[in-house]
């Protein structure tokens, strides 16, 4: 391959009649190549707004309207026989993350959001309609109008290296609405082009690996990320010459076959969303209208749907809960000067369970420094230094890890039985039972061995953090760091200060939690924090509603849209001991307020774990659960609709007392939380957009909890 450079076009600018919206300018420069075998000349088009690849390209009407001007001076030239092939790549590390969400909250008017989005189809399609073989190098993370660029384009490499490839709008309240809905189903079937518009958005907005988006048949060729561009280029001139023949499976149009896909897919978004979200609905219909419908008609119908919903009160809510994940958490409230924060080169753990394991794990990946594992006996020791070991090894097999990083991981985790390993150590974690006095004696033995200016961190999930260090000489080093299971997994870790942690303590906290890739938010000293109590206040609600008469199916229905998943099989995720344990907490803290069930009771005593089994892969509430439930003498079985706003009722009650104590900062921190903790919805805004938005906020509080237009269309 050649790589002699004959032609550099100067980067295009903006139109000026596109919409004056606020924006980072992704610009669409143009260099020629010279392709080998006498392929002919590519013109190569890059996106690359100028930054690094922690600020990824996006599209905005000035980046739409430039990117049409480079697509009419491509046609032009290849008009003229200038150039025989145009190919579309991205900066290093990143292909496109689709639309500048920024620009798209800007949006006043629902003409202003119909222009947008015929502005994207006008731009993409006359990438289709060049008279040249198009190809996108898909070279990094691809989402959204990334993914629908590339679509666009006639062929398309894909790097095994791509980290995330997604359609991801239907999990923040919109479609893809610029080709998406057409063009996937019409390249790889409805089945799995539902896979990437609806399931993976619907759980927990899943993304594909660049392997995994060619095994769906997104791509036409995998390539290693080392040489991906120089051999995309080869490949693109194999294509031109003949050389290599694309093949690709044909999409049926049998209209059962696609109706059996879109059934399915209702399904997951029924259970989802229980109907309480239009998008993933409206992007159901649009890939139904794939199979039949011309690319005019198709796109027309998306720019409509798009319009609907730029304007509708989810989308605003999902971005809402994207600028939260995206800049509130990098800047904590509260936080102290990071200044403050002392160094960490070594943790110890005071517990070898499960917990402390993984947290054994998430220091040494994160952090690269030694981790000392202490427990009782040398057999829960080698227990836990293995279960480390073992994941390092999955690691390893799936090389997700090298083998002198894998070697160098379980070097630095070792066990003991004796707490004198964290002598030098700046930072100890206990995960040790949840009870008090187990917690004090266990800070009591670190505090003899450890330096005065070691942390002592707590990953307590209900207890107090000022009476754990109350009996300490140095309580000021004492801090709560709560994470969630699984630890790997998800993101939020809450930082509770007590009475009288200092702020180099709090400082060093937040500075570890950064080097750990948490979502940091910090939380008073308060019975069971924020994610606890909430749900706490929560299942003790739905527990109550079960007892008094009404049957845990039908209660489980009414959080469809709300809730990850429903609460009686999230009490069995969570285990039922430990939800009683955290209710039992709160409501000695709250007797007014926090129910505990006495068949809740029941179901601990008869060391039960979960409130369902599972026959066939679905939910069936377990018999002898059932038979454990005492029947209430007159039962009150309320309906969906009366679940549903009675807990939403508890649910506002909770977070206007947790904001009137202080428990944290702002109501953003609360959907921070209920988000990256508990998995609650984009599209709702985490929880406090979602009772503004019903009117439940302002019935049983008095007030809403943010102005209108924050989470929702501005008035």
């Amino acid at each position: 391959m050649s790589d002699a450079t004959t032609n550099t076009t100067a980067t295009t600018t903006a139109a000026t009649t596109a919409p004056a919206f606020e924006e980072v300018v992704t610009h669409t420069p143009v260099r020629d190549v010279t392709l080998p075998g006498k392929a002919g000349t590519l013109a190569l088009v890059t996106l690359d707004n100028g930054f690094d690849h922690t600020k990824p390209n996006t599209f905005g009407p000035q980046t739409i309207a430039g990117l049409k001007t480079t697509v009419d001076a491509l046609r032009a030239r290849a008009e003229a026989g200038e150039i025989q092939a145009v190919g579309i790549t991205g900066k290093p590390f990143i292909f496109a993350v689709g639309a500048d969400l920024k620009a798209v909250s800007q949006a006043a008017d629902r003409e202003q959001a119909l222009e947008v989005a015929r502005a994207g189809h006008a731009a993409f399609a006359a990438i289709m309609d060049l008279p040249v073989p198009t190809f996108a190098f898909v070279n990094g993370a691809a989402m959204g109008g990334g993914v629908e660029i590339a679509l666009s384009a006639d062929y398309r490499t894909i790097s095994a290296g791509v980290p995330a490839l997604a359609l991801p709008e239907t999990f923040l309240g919109l479609v893809p609405g610029w080709g998406g809905c057409y063009l996937l189903p019409n390249l790889v079937g409805p089945a799995n082009a539902l896979k990437v518009i609806i399931e993976n958005p619907m759980n927990m907005n899943r993304m594909l690996k660049g392997p995994q988006a060619f095994e769906l048949g997104l791509a036409d060729v995998l390539l290693e990320p080392a040489d991906f561009l120089e051999e995309s280029l080869l490949w693109a001139a194999s294509v031109l010459t003949g050389q290599t023949t694309v093949e690709r499976p044909a999409v049926s149009t049998d209209e059962a076959e696609w109706t059996a896909a879109i059934k399915a897919a209702k399904g997951l978004v029924d259970l989802k969303t229980g109907g309480q979200a239009p998008a993933p609905y409206r992007a159901l219909e649009l890939v139904g209208q794939a199979r039949t419908a011309t690319r005019d008609e198709a796109f027309a119908a998306e720019d409509e749907a798009l319009a609907d919903l730029v304007m509708g009160d989810e989308l605003r809510a999902g971005l809402y809960s994207f600028d939260l994940v995206q800049r509130r958490a990098k800047r904590p409230a509260g936080a102290p000067d990071k200044a403050l924060a002392r160094k960490v080169t070594k943790v110890g753990i005071v517990g070898a369970g499960l917990m402390a394991s993984q947290l054994a794990l998430l220091f040494a990946q994160r952090l690269e420094v030694p981790v000392v594992m202490t427990d009782l006996d040398e057999e829960r020791v080698a227990k836990g230094v293995g279960y480390v070991h073992g994941e390092v090894d999955k690691l390893l097999g799936k090389k997700r890890v090298s083998s002198d990083k894998a070697n160098r991981l379980k070097g630095l985790v070792t066990g003991a039985t004796s707490k004198d390993g964290f002598a030098d150590a700046d930072f100890v974690i206990e995960a040790v039972f949840e009870e008090m006095s187990v917690k004090q004696q266990v800070w009591s033995e670190v505090e003899a061995i450890v330096s005065p200016e070691c942390v002592l961190a707590t990953n307590t999930s209900s207890l107090s953090i000022t009476e754990m260090a109350s009996g300490l000489a140095h309580p000021e080093r004492v801090v709560g760091f709560h994470f969630f299971n699984p630890v790997a997994v998800m993101p939020l870790l809450e930082i509770i200060k007590g009475e009288q942690t200092d702020d180099a303590t709090l400082a060093t906290a937040f500075a570890t939690g950064k080097g750990l890739k948490k979502t940091t938010i910090l939380v008073k000293d308060s019975p069971s924090f924020i994610v606890n109590r909430l749900l706490g206040r929560f299942m003790g609600e739905v527990a109550k509603v079960v007892d008094e008469g009404t049957p845990i199916e039908v209660a489980d229905r009414a959080f469809a849209g709300l809730a990850p998943m429903p609460p009686f099989i999230l009490l069995g995720l969570v285990g039922p001991a430990i939800a009683l344990h955290n209710n039992e907490t709160l409501a000695k803290a709250f007797p007014d307020r926090f129910y505990v069930s006495e068949n809740l009771r029941k179901v601990v005593a008869a060391k039960k774990s979960a409130i369902y089994t599972w026959p066939e892969g679905k939910p069936v509430v377990d018999p002898e659960v059932e038979a454990l439930f005492d029947k209430p003498a007159d039962p009150v079985v309320l309906s969906t609709e009366e679940v549903r706003e009675r807990v939403l009722g508890v649910l506002a009650d909770e977070a206007r007392r947790m904001l009137d104590e202080g428990v944290v900062a702002a109501p953003m921190d609360l959907d921070l939380a209920m988000i990256t903790g508990a998995g609650f919805q984009f599209w709702n805004g985490g929880l406090t957009p979602l009772l503004d938005r019903a009117g439940v906020a302002e019935k049983v509080t008095g007030r809403r909890f943010l102005p209108p237009g924050a989470a929702s269309v501005p008035a």
